[in-house]
């Protein structure tokens, strides 16, 4: 079952702007994410629920997606996400916010799970100014926007395939605008 939420759980460009999230879906979310591991315990993470049109406005104007794919502008006009979950730091409890990356990635990945088990989707966003997100959501000093998760109802088709004999492992999108996700062999990772 988990093996099933991970390969359902992909990085989504397109969502259905007609579904609006909630902010108990949200919460929700979070949540989920809130018992799961942290390195030695600290729990150094504060979320910024978005899911005002006007903030998700604000942020849809910041975040950089798909930059791989140089003559597409993602998400396409009309397949904003709904709603977005700010992953922040809080600098009076790990002083360096980079060292709170691995609780970072465990609470990303955990969120969007949960959310793929709801029937929706997300993607993991580091391509944005970290002072622009701050001063866009009015968060307080202490807090460093670390990691942004868009969420939302997907709509768009993801293809896991293999990779390619060069090994490249670089994503593109057929005349369709299918997305395909190269993913490296089992027996090209073990050691």
């Amino acid at each position: 079952m988990i093996k099933d939420l991970v390969r359902k759980n992909r990085s989504y460009r397109g969502y259905d702007e007609s579904r609006k999230i909630t902010e108990d879906e949200l919460k929700d979310l979070v949540d989920t994410a809130r018992v799961a591991g942290s390195a030695a315990n600290l729990q150094p993470l504060k979320y910024r629920l978005v899911c005002s049109e006007a903030e998700v406005a604000k942020l849809n104007g910041i975040t950089r997606w798909g930059k791989m794919l140089k003559d597409i502008e993602l998400p396409h006009k009309g397949k904003f996400p709904t709603a977005y979950i700010v992953i922040c730091v809080d600098t009076d409890i790990a002083r360096v916010p980079e060292n709170a990356n691995t609780d970072i990635g465990i609470a990303a990945q955990t969120i969007l799970l949960a959310a793929v088990e709801q029937g929706l989707g997300g993607c993991m966003i580091g391509n944005y100014e970290k002072t622009q997100a701050a001063e866009a959501l009015a968060l307080p000093e202490r807090f460093v926007p670390q990691l942004i998760v868009a969420i939302g109802k997907p709509d768009e088709t993801v293809v896991l395939t293999d990779t390619g004999e060069d090994g490249s492992v670089k994503y593109y999108r057929d005349a369709n605008d299918v997305h395909y996700v190269p993913k490296r062999k089992l027996e090209d990772i073990l050691l």
